[in-house]
């Protein structure tokens, strides 16, 4: 029973990841194009001046990435 509970409870938290990064997706892709957007440092307060577009494509291919590693579980 108990390898049957473990990929449940490893598959939920990798599912809030990928609704998170959507909510993500969409936000990006609503802005209008004179907004700008900031990326956080990994480990750090400390945010950046990002490209809008470039940040859009580097968070499509992560989600794609999460939804292929999410049906392999």
């Amino acid at each position: 029973m108990k390898s049957a509970q473990k990929p449940s409870a490893c598959r939920a938290p990798q599912i809030s990841r990928v609704k998170e990064q959507k909510i993500i997706v969409d936000e990006l892709s609503n802005l209008k194009k004179n907004r700008k957007v900031y990326i956080q440092q990994r480990n750090s307060n400390v945010f950046f001046l990002a490209d809008r577009s470039q940040t859009l494509s580097s968070c499509k291919k992560q989600l794609d990435y999460m939804k292929k590693e999410q049906q392999d579980l």
